[in-house]
């Protein structure tokens, strides 16, 4: 059924339900997982093009081809992709017996065990996507979920509530909508797992109430992705990646390159490149443009501007890529140019913060040591970009850094290969999903051993003798 207000009394009742139902009903088939999947992949078919457009609702204006490709597209495939696997996934993997235990027909194997409920809270910036992406593999580890979509996409979040009630029972899936209240109720409960994709700052709040109840947290957040264009990269080719992967969904992608160092002798040919990519993208422009989606609301609307004044105020060279001249100070949305910002330094808000939005600051460099330096003096990131063609080079970079994950000569396709796992590092996140890893994830691996039935171990009990010391002693060396 669907939800109206909620309450946190009430979100508690229908956790108690489906925690009741995983025991009622055990663990799950393969048959009936793929049944709970299939239902997800009908509902995304059937009912895409209505997500797509309360997305565009949601945002003032977003690309529906976008959409098709990123929310529905995407979480079909995830789906797909766990449907395919899950009965491999699911046999009990054989482990090792300590000698001459396997000798006496001692066996040890895991069994992947469903966790129970899982919690999941997704974000507004590709709402669909980060939901129905670990349902995938929830629903693979054989279990039930609650989710807590985003209130900033209210239309599709409403919209995904009304259809998970209608393919889903409530012991099965629920949604819960609201604000900020009801998130943090949300984050409170007693969840056999919970995953929470969204900003560092409210994930420390996830954190402390899951702490509560000692509940077991995949956190997949963000940070300042860095990009590092070698010497030896395809200048024009690398700055049409690179601004392809600013300008989807407007840079609003907890994975979109957020800074880039370029070799100082290539700096204004890569801004150049960078306008000229832009412009073969969007070539009638970018205010009416179809193609191109606008910032969600006005408050990030605003944040991101503040950044671009507040690097001219400091110094900086800002660079609007505006290749029609369009005036952006009258449009019914909250549209905006993509920008760079040249050489920027580190008291800039827009070095400080993950711009979430179509900026991308430049920093010229001499030695890729000193760019990989740098990473590693802050924040270890989400992802991180190399472009080149110098083997030595790309591996002293991936050798030398820490981040979540890492696409080379490309930005941000490593998220799309179902069969990597996708988590961050440390500020960046913790746990992984996405494919086999996604199953672990929300798997409890439950060691079983069985003991042989010889009394040869009888002389591991007391009283002990010498027998028993022998073997100690044996242990006892290098």
């Amino acid at each position: 059924m669907a939800l109206d207000v909620m309450t946190s009394d009430g979100m508690g009742e229908i956790l108690a339900k489906q925690k009741a139902a995983n025991i009622r009903d055990g663990i799950p088939s393969a048959e009936q997982r793929i049944a709970w999947i299939d239902k997800s992949i009908d509902l995304l078919v059937t009912h895409g093009d209505a997500l797509s457009q309360a997305m565009a609702e949601d945002f003032g204006h977003r690309s529906i081809d976008q959409s098709n490709l990123t929310d529905i597209a995407g979480s079909i495939g995830a789906l797909k992709f766990s449907k395919k696997h899950l009965k491999k996934w699911m046999k009990p993997e054989k482990r090792g017996v300590e000698f001459p235990l396997g000798l006496l027909g001692s066996k040890a194997y895991i069994q992947y065990q469903p966790k129970g409920v899982v919690g999941i809270i997704s974000p507004w910036n590709f709402p669909v996507n980060l939901t129905f992406a670990p349902l995938a593999n929830v629903f693979a580890a054989g279990n039930r979920a609650m989710i807590k979509p985003s209130e900033f996409t209210e239309k599709t979040s409403e919209l995904m509530k009304d259809l998970f009630s209608q393919y889903y029972t409530e012991e099965e899936v629920a949604v819960v909508t609201g604000g900020p209240d009801i998130g943090a109720a949300f984050s409170g409960l007693p969840f056999d797992h919970m995953i929470f994709t969204g900003a560092t700052s409210i994930a420390h709040h996830v954190m402390r109430a899951a702490a509560d109840n000692l509940v077991p947290l995949t956190l997949e957040l963000g940070g300042k992705s860095p990009v590092i264009l070698g010497k030896s990269a395809d200048l024009d080719k690398a700055a049409a990646r690179i601004m392809a992967g600013k300008t989807l969904n407007a840079g609003q992608i907890c994975l979109a390159p957020d800074y880039a160092f370029v070799p100082e002798e290539k700096t204004h040919d890569f801004v150049g490149a960078a306008t000229a990519a832009v412009g073969k993208m969007f070539p009638d422009g970018l205010k009416d443009n179809n193609d191109y989606t606008s910032v969600v609301n006005q408050r990030h609307f605003d944040r991101l501007n503040s950044y671009l004044d507040d690097a001219l105020e400091k110094g900086a060279e800002v660079i609007e890529i505006n290749p029609a001249g369009e005036n952006f100070s009258q449009q019914p949305h909250h549209k905006m140019a993509p920008h760079i910002v040249v050489n920027p330094t580190d008291d800039m808000k827009v070095m400080q913060d993950e711009i979430f939005g179509p900026i991308l600051p430049i920093k010229s460099y001499t030695n890729t040591s000193d760019a990989v330096g740098y990473i590693n003096d802050h924040a270890r990131p989400l992802g991180l970009y190399y472009f080149g063609d110098d083997a030595s080079e790309r591996e002293m970079v991936l050798n030398n850094t820490t981040s979540g994950g890492v696409t080379v000569n490309d930005v941000i396709f490593h998220v799309a290969q179902e069969d990597l796992p996708f988590g961050g590092v440390g500020p960046s996140g913790m746990g992984a999903y996405h494919g086999k890893d996604g199953f672990y994830e929300f798997s409890h691996k439950k060691a079983v051993y069985t003991q042989t039935g010889s009394e040869l171990l009888a002389m591991m009990r007391p009283p002990y003798g010498e027998k028993f010391r022998k073997q100690v002693a044996g242990r006892v060396k290098k």
